[in-house]
């Protein structure tokens, strides 16, 4: 029986980002999922961390010094493109960026300093496609890489597991731990799809390999194959790792709803797969700790009920 609670991140700040006129990434995704979150009597009283905003320090963890100054000085300059693939900004999105950045730190430390056990971060930008020097994919800052190098740098932790279920796969992630043997990272997608990475040979580099699992799908995939993969690879290779945290890219984008992807999962689908997240960081080591970060998921009705089933699977 769990004890500890689980909370929910979320703030105006993240609807302060603006990516365009008809963007997918817009803050009616915020919008819609705080609503059903403060709607549901299961989450309507969990307890809320407030975000507050990385330092450019911080950020360099994971992040080139130029590349910081580049997106601070572009959105300072009223530009609406960093210039690079999918990463429209406006003037509010160096605040949503740095505070979701700084979301998942706060996440980090309530699990690792309170009796919070879980979080769930209603944050955008989203961040799994953010690069080094680069952003990419509506992602300017990795948000969740900038949580595993925090609970390293802040926490000393060793072993942290990064599940990794959008639609879309976590190229950015990747890379930056590509090589890294202290995080295991682990990730389904559509194969053959943006950003075109993510294969099955792709298993780390030097003291890296063996630790980028890569499970991608064609399309038309439903819950079966990506309930397979999270048992029989997932599991075994968290046995092996014995994570000390667990950290979620949950996507809700591989919904058959979603107008991004081509997977057919359904909001359901996302308590098993919680469940199975959840098994892991009960059993390996971890003391149930679990930090879960928005990433995609287009079509504002199933993704908030996707993220009331993973929620509430969290709280279980």
């Amino acid at each position: 029986m769990r004890t500890m609670a689980t909370a929910l991140l979320y703030d105006p700040v993240f609807a302060v980002h603006d990516a365009g006129a008809g963007h997918p990434e817009s803050a009616m995704r915020y919008t819609a999922l705080v609503r059903a979150l403060e709607e549901d009597r299961e989450t309507a009283g969990l307890p809320r961390l407030r975000p507050r905003p990385a330092t450019e320090s911080e950020l360099a963890s994971c992040h080139g010094p130029g590349y910081i100054d580049l997106v601070r000085r572009r959105i300072q300059e009223g530009r609406r493109s960093l210039g690079f693939p999918d990463t429209n900004v406006g003037p509010g999105s160096w605040d949503a960026a740095v505070h979701a950045a700084g979301g998942a730190m706060v996440a980090v430390d309530a699990v690792m300093q309170t009796d919070v056990q879980s979080v769930f971060c209603v944050v955008r930008p989203p961040g799994h496609h953010a690069r080094p020097k680069q952003g990419m994919g509506f992602c300017i800052f990795n948000n969740v890489a900038l949580a595993a190098r925090h609970a390293q740098i802040a926490h000393g932790l060793e072993r942290i597991l990064i599940v990794d279920w959008d639609v879309h796969h976590g190229n950015g992630t990747q890379e930056i731990f590509y090589d890294d043997p202290s995080v295991l990272f682990f990730s389904t997608h559509q194969s053959n799809w943006f950003p075109y990475s993510g294969a099955v040979h792709e298993t780390g580099d030097d003291a890296g390999e063996g630790f980028t699992i890569n499970c991608p799908f064609p399309y038309g995939t439903g819950f079966a194959p990506i309930r397979e993969a999270f048992l029989e690879r997932l599991l075994p290779a968290a046995r092996d790792f014995q994570p000390e945290l667990v950290l979620i890219s949950a996507g809700f984008d591989a919904l058959e709803a979603d107008p991004l992807g081509g997977f057919r999962l359904h909001p359901d689908d996302f308590t098993e797969l919680t469940a199975i997240v959840r098994d892991i960081a009960d059993k390996n080591g971890t003391q149930g700790r679990i930090i879960s970060l928005l990433e995609g998921g287009y079509d504002l009705h199933s993704m908030a009920l996707a993220a009331l089933e993973h929620v509430r699977a969290l709280a279980a």
